[in-house]
Formats: C-alpha cells, sequence, structure tokens
C-alpha cells in the first residue's frame, strides 16, 4: 500500500515538474520571438511594378520604430548591377543616414533608373536600413522590364500625314527620342525631289541639329512647302535625324489635293473687237486650266447689252486636265438699233471650285447702205441749198 502511495505521488511530481517546464519553455519562446521581431520596418504600397527599358523608378518608402529608442538608420541596396542607377533622398537631399524617433516613421524617396541595355524580364534588390543593435529591416522590390532594351533613337509624329492645296504650307510635330545612355548631337534632313522646302524647328528657332540628353525628348516642327505648280497626288517626305552611332527615320504624308485657278481670254489676248449692227461676229476664245487640279464642267455664259445674244460652240467643257487651255468660238449678234459706239460684254467660264469672267469691248459700226444713205442726205442738202443761193441769190 505504501509503495502505490509512493508511484502515485511520484507521478504527480513529474507531471508538475514537466507541466513548469513546458510553462516557462513557452514564456521564454515568447520573449525569444518578441526580440526577434524587428523593431525597424519598412515600407512602400508598391514594391512590384512594371517598366520599360530607360525608364526611372520613384519609390516613397516610410522607415517606422516601433522601439522605445531614437533609430540611426543607415540603408543599402543589394542585387542591383553596376549599370542600374539609384538614388536615396529625403526633402529633396541625398541621404547616408536617417534619425527616427521612437514610434514614430520617416519618409525617404528612393529613385532607381532601368538600364536601356536590358533584357526582357524580373528583376530584384532589396532595400536594407540597419539601425542599432545591428536590427534590419528588409523591403523586396521586384521591377518587371517588360521588353527588351536596345541602344537606339526613335522619331515618331502623332500625325505623320496632311491633306491641303498646293499653295499650303504643311506643319508637322515630332518627337525625337534619345534612348541612349549619352547625350547625342544629332544632324536633321529631309530626302525630297527638287522644288520642296523642308524647314526644322525647335525652341522657336530654325535649326539643322538638335541636342538631346540621355533618354531624353526633343520636340520638334517640321516645316514642308511644296514646289509652285506641283501636281495633285500623294507625297512621301522621309525625314532623318542622325549621328555617327545612331540614327531614326519617319516618313510623312503630303497629299496634294491642287488648286483650282481658271483664266478665260483670247488667244492674242485681245479683248476687244469691231461688229456692225444687226450683224454676227465669231470670236475665238482660250479657257485655260492654271491650276494644279483638273476641272470638270466648265460652263460657259454671258452678260450682255439688252437685245445682244452671244451664243457658245461648245457650251460646255467636260474636263480640261491641269496645265493645258481649250478653244471655243462665241458668236456675238449686235442689236439691228444699236447706235455708233462702244459696248461692253462679259464673258464667263464657270467650273464648280473656280470661275473667271473677262471684259470685252465690242465697237458698233453702223451698215454701209447708212453710210450711203448718210451721204446722199448731205448731198441732197447741199444741193438744195445751192439751189436756193442760186434762184434768190441775185434778188
Amino acid at each position: 500500500m505504501v509503495m502505490a502511495v509512493k508511484r502515485m505521488n511520484r507521478g504527480r511530481l513529474i507531471r508538475w515538474v514537466m507541466i513548469v517546464l513546458l510553462g516557462v519553455s513557452l514564456i521564454g519562446i515568447g520573449q525569444i520571438s518578441a526580440a526577434a521581431q524587428s523593431q525597424l520596418q519598412l515600407f512602400t504600397p508598391y514594391p512590384g511594378v512594371s517598366v520599360t527599358p530607360g525608364e526611372s523608378l520613384n519609390y516613397e518608402i516610410e522607415v517606422i520604430n516601433n522601439g522605445a529608442g531614437i533609430q540611426y538608420v543607415t540603408f543599402r541596396i543589394e542585387g542591383l548591377d553596376d549599370n542600374w542607377n539609384y538614388h536615396l533622398t529625403a526633402d529633396g537631399r541625398d541621404i547616408k543616414r536617417l534619425s527616427v524617433r521612437p514610434d514614430q516613421n520617416e519618409t525617404v524617396y528612393l529613385q532607381v533608373d532601368v538600364p536601356l541595355e536590358i533584357e526582357k524580364g524580373e528583376y530584384e534588390f532589396r532595400l536594407i536600413a540597419s539601425g542599432r543593435n545591428n536590427e534590419q529591416a528588409v523591403l523586396p522590390i521586384t521591377v518587371d522590364v517588360t521588353e527588351e532594351g536596345t541602344f537606339r533613337t526613335e522619331l515618331t509624329s502623332d500625325q505623320p500625314n496632311m491633306e491641303g492645296h498646293a499653295d499650303s504650307s504643311f506643319t508637322f510635330k515630332a518627337s525625337l527620342r534619345n534612348r541612349t545612355a549619352s547625350e547625342q548631337l544629332y544632324s536633321l534632313s529631309a530626302d525630297v525631289p527638287r522644288g520642296w522646302q523642308v524647314r526644322f524647328q525647335s525652341g522657336g528657332q530654325y535649326v539643322t541639329s538638335v541636342n538631346v540628353d540621355p533618354n531624353g525628348v526633343q520636340d520638334i516642327n517640321i516645316e514642308v512647302n511644296p514646289p509652285e505648280g506641283v501636281k495633285e497626288g500623294k507625297y512621301t517626305i522621309p525625314i532623318k535625324a542622325a549621328t555617327s552611332g545612331t540614327s531614326a527615320t519617319l516618313e510623312l504624308e503630303v497629299v496634294i489635293t491642287g488648286t483650282y485657278d481658271l483664266v478665260l481670254s483670247t488667244p492674242s489676248e485681245r479683248l476687244n473687237f469691231d461688229i456692225t449692227a444687226g450683224r454676227s461676229k465669231t470670236i475665238e476664245l482660250e479657257v485655260t486650266n492654271q491650276g494644279t487640279a483638273d476641272l470638270r464642267d466648265i460652263e460657259l455664259d454671258a452678260s450682255t447689252p439688252v437685245n445682244w445674244e452671244v451664243t457658245f460652240e461648245p457650251n460646255r467643257i467636260d474636263m480640261l486636265p491641269a496645265g493645258e487651255s481649250a478653244r471655243v468660238r462665241a458668236t456675238v449678234t449686235a442689236d439691228s438699233n444699236a447706235l455708233a459706239g462702244d459696248y461692253m460684254l462679259n464673258l464667263e467660264a464657270r467650273a464648280p471650285e473656280v470661275s473667271h469672267s473677262a471684259s470685252f469691248r465690242a465697237t458698233v459700226k453702223t451698215p454701209l447702205l447708212w453710210g450711203w444713205i448718210g451721204i446722199l442726205i448731205i448731198a441732197g442738202v447741199i444741193g438744195g441749198i445751192g439751189y436756193l443761193f442760186k434762184k434768190y441769190g441775185r434778188r
């Protein structure tokens, strides 16, 4: 009986010892865990972003001090190659060390420049903050480079084609991007047919070359003027920006709709003629398309004095190509009662796009019969006067 009691007391004792040891262990683990949890922390809302080569990343990072004492924090970055550049700033200045009060946080800014020459893929690096008692906070950051980086130049325009008349001036807005790691001086040129004029403007001045910073962009205005008399149609204007090591081209397109210019005259350019009252006179006219676009459906019309008539043969020109002329015969019939003198007629050639009129002076002469009648009347008057003198002159 005594032995059973001793064995039972021994078992209770062992259980109590184990419970005590377990409690001590749990307390120790809690203390170790609390000690292991760093009182220094780093936070940024966007630790993983996607970029293209040459871009700059800007992170706003909070440095948090959960401890009871001031933290004097230094920083370093691990995992970035030498061709990556970075700057850590606060209040606009580069910093080497930061002080954070207890239960407070401070903000620093990390700028990371993605290299221009880089392979597509994900890149990881770490910002490590070191405080007192060798405490550390690590902020892992991932950068997803979405395309292959190259050493290149880009010349682009949001609106590379324009339309207008031949006498229009076309101004294109272009952007020249230097995707290299050094400043470049680009010469600007255009390969156009003779007569075309292309000028480049940057910063309000006409230029033949421009400087562009590394990974920088320069806006350029390209002014294109077609030659006089250019035919309607589409014209390609190749533009080039080049250095000794890199270049880029841009093709602009100009659509010439043509100019409209119509002239009505005569082959000799005489705009006057003689005509007899009541008679007809045929005048040869010349209709010339002096524009750069073809003209269609040209009609001819006349504004005349009362009781005058004008007919045309033909009275309509279906199509007149640019730079060509057509002959038209105009038959003018004067009023039979027209008195001798000058009369004005306005003849007009009219197309849907343009028209032109010419004023003709018609000098009316009386018929020959009336001349003889006039002579006979004058002779009769003279004879009558002579008879009166002869009959009554002696008295």
